[in-house]
């Protein structure tokens, strides 16, 4: 009888566990069915969204130009391999979806993607539906998805993404900067324009919404919900992209046979502000990536600027009424506090006038002036031109500089330039007020902005006026004062008169601090500028050079100055052509992408000119001169065209810059002695080119 009790009361204690799980789950249900959510999960939401993907439409990127429709700066189609290894997605055995065979697929792919089989067995032995074959197998071009496509895989498909090229490699690369992919296939500026307008360039992604199965497949009978993506907006540069080439064929000319830190030069248009060229050595390809200085030499190089800023501190004591040309000092030395303040040269040049101390760019004269004018008033004329402040130039990193002084050798120092510092920017900016009657232009790199898919203009550039700071009469006085500089033979800025064009300006050299913060004294640690306007009778055109520590000839230096200025005077008609042109027919040229190669070359030839044609594709994707440029009858023109199977054309007699352009154009390698035309080379007629080939030329 015991044993049937204990029966008894264990299957009395299951049915009360029974009955109560029963209620227990019939409560749960109850809930369920009442409540909009349960354990604090939407369950309508769950339901609605178990199924439901979104595909993202990734929004292209807009291209940078020229001021002159140069393509600079573009997104061309760019694959990632992709693998798919879940045998699932193979519904017919006769038409396999996945990878099958793995070592044949990884043998294969090895050799079109020049990565180690056993990285790729590794990647397609990942568990999971599917695996980016990377690093190779990511950026990939056009050409090699088709070569891949051919090996006719299974399970091998494509990501279709965009990555970013730079059409004239390191042409204006500071201003262009650069951008790449990250690892979610999103572009992102790096530097420079790239950079500071990533978003306007980057646009807006759009998206699909739809239903999908277990396998990922859209479910029949279901409609998408899309919502296109809205492209990166244009951007047109102020960058005028043949002087730009004038500007960079300079400095590789001058950098190429001399030692030097670093080089830059910019030009800018004297009436709006416009930055129209500025390249500088050490540069890069944004293409390659390999960088050694990451800062944009126009904003972010601060040094002494030397006696190119006597032309403010001079006009500092016009503004203040302390200024007669004609009064004499007596120049060589002059004491100031516990310091003694010399002349470049040591002893002076006598009892000499105001203007002629600028003439010979006499420290004596500048020290002078300045303390008459005293810490404060020159502190704030400094100031007023921008100088210790960003100019508000819309690149990234610009650097404000440092102006501040207090004792009297500090601001004797500060009247010739040193002790305080500046940008080329900045100078730039404070230039300008000799070329608008003394009202002063900010600087400024874009011209325009516009919707890619509508052609809409969503900015454009208004010339923007900082106050005047100077009067006619003193900015008439400081041109003439500058034109006595290059002209009256007095220092070395004597090199700087052309051929074309009158080119007046002031010389800088200042000394810079090493590591120590104790100034470098060896024979060539120096940097050097010139700050110059031309034409003298209507000036147009800013320029503002500077390098560190050159160790060539400075005539040389002058010269590749003088050099470029000649250009940009011939390109923009400011003086009388060399030759006859009653003799002499001008032909423009027009823009030439993307037509038939074969009928632009017979149309130039029918101009008499000399047509070198690059390639042998059909169409013509770059072109030089650019757009609108005069040509004399006789002159080269260079069509590249779409298929890259260059060879060595016959050179001999060509000028510089004539190789320069060609080498530029097709990516050669370039080194060169001497000067004039080309007497000899080392690569033959109808050679191959392939970028590792450095051509090597001999000018006479």
């Amino acid at each position: 009888m015991k044993r049937k009790n204990n029966t008894i009361k264990v299957n009395n204690l299951i049915l009360v566990v029974v009955v109560v799980s029963f209620f227990a789950i019939g409560y749960k249900l109850f809930s369920v069915a009442l409540n909009e959510k349960t354990d604090g999960i939407n369950l309508k939401e769950f339901v609605a969204h178990r199924n439901t993907a979104k595909e993202i439409l990734k929004a292209k990127r807009g291209s940078i130009y020229s001021s002159d429709n140069e393509m600079l700066a573009q997104s061309i189609n760019s694959y990632t391999v992709i693998a798919y290894l879940d045998p699932r997605r193979t519904t017919n055995d006769d038409n396999p979806q996945h990878v099958v065979n793995k070592q044949d697929t990884a043998e294969k792919l090895s050799a079109v993607l020049n990565m180690d089989v056993e990285r790729i067995l590794y990647l397609l032995n990942f568990d999971g539906y599917q695996v980016e074959l990377g690093p190779n197998g990511r950026g990939i071009s056009e050409l090699t998805k088709k070569q891949i496509e051919a090996l006719d895989l299974p399970g091998i498909d494509f990501i279709e993404t965009y990555k970013r090229y730079y059409n004239m490699g390191t042409f204006a690369s500071y201003i262009l900067g650069y951008a790449q992919n990250d690892d979610y296939n999103n572009t992102n500026g790096m530097m420079g324009i790239e950079f500071y307008y990533n978003d306007e360039l980057n646009g807006e992604d759009g998206y699909t919404i739809y239903q999908k199965d277990a396998y990922g497949y859209t479910i029949p009978n279901t409609t998408p919900i899309t919502t296109p993506a809205d492209d990166g907006d244009d951007i047109y540069l102020t960058i005028d992209s043949k002087m730009q080439m004038f500007v960079e064929n300079g400095i590789q000319e001058i950098s190429a046979n001399n030692e030097l830190e670093w080089l830059t030069f910019s030009v800018m248009d004297a009436k709006t502000g416009a930055i129209l060229a500025s390249g500088s050595n050490p540069t890069f390809n944004p293409n390659e990536k390999i960088i050694t200085n990451y800062l944009n030499p126009l904003t972010s190089y601060t040094y002494e600027p030397g006696s190119t800023m006597k032309i403010f501190s001079f006009l500092a004591a016009m503004e203040n009424g302390l200024y007669d040309g004609d009064e004499k000092y007596k120049s060589g030395t002059i004491p100031v506090d516990d310091a003694l303040i010399k002349d470049f040269n040591g002893r002076g040049w006598g009892e000499i006038t105001y203007d002629e101390g600028f003439s010979y760019s006499s420290n004596v004269a500048a020290t002078n002036l300045a303390l008459k004018v005293g810490k404060d008033k020159l502190y704030n004329y400094y100031a007023s031109l921008g100088f210790g402040r960003k100019t508000g130039i819309t690149l990234p990193t610009e650097y404000p500089g440092s102006i501040d002084f207090t004792y009297k050798t500090e601001l004797a120092t500060a009247s010739f330039g040193q002790g305080i510092t500046t940008t080329p920017i900045q100078n730039l900016q404070a230039l300008s007020i000799l070329t608008n009657d003394g009202i002063e232009i900010q600087p400024y790199i874009v011209e325009k902005m516009v919707d890619h898919a509508t052609g809409e203009v969503t900015y454009q550039h208004e010339r923007k006026e900082l106050g005047k700071k100077a009067s006619k009469d003193h900015v008439d006085k400081m041109l003439s004062m500058m034109y006595d500089v290059v002209y009256s033979n007095k220092t070395d800025a004597l090199y700087y008169k052309t051929d074309s064009v009158v080119l007046v300006g002031k010389t800088g050299t200042a000394q810079f601090a090493g590591s120590n913060g104790v100034y470098e004294n060896g024979k060539y640690d120096y940097v050097r500028s010139f700050a110059g306007v031309f034409p003298y009778e209507n000036p147009q055109y800013i320029i503002y050079v500077s390098v560190k520590r050159y160790k060539g000839v400075y005539k040389d230096f002058a010269h590749m100055v003088t050099k470029v200025v000649d250009e940009i005077a011939k390109y923009k008609n400011l003086s009388e052509l060399t030759v006859d042109q009653e003799k002499e027919k001008i032909v423009q040229i027009d823009n030439y992408n993307s037509m038939d190669i074969d009928r632009v070359e017979e149309k130039l030839k029918n101009n008499n000119l000399n047509v070198i044609k690059l390639g042998t594709g059909k169409y013509v994707v770059k072109q030089f001169p650019p757009k609108d440029s005069k040509v004399v009858v006789g002159n080269k023109v260079f069509l590249v065209s779409n298929k890259n199977d260059y060879v060595m054309p016959d050179i001999m007699g060509w000028s510089f810059n004539e190789v320069d352009t060609l080498c530029k154009l097709i990516g050669l390698q370039l080194k060169y002695k001497g000067s004039g035309r080309v007497v000899s080379y080392n690569i033959p007629v109808d050679t191959v080119i392939s970028k590792d080939m450095l051509l090597e030329i001999e000018l006479n």
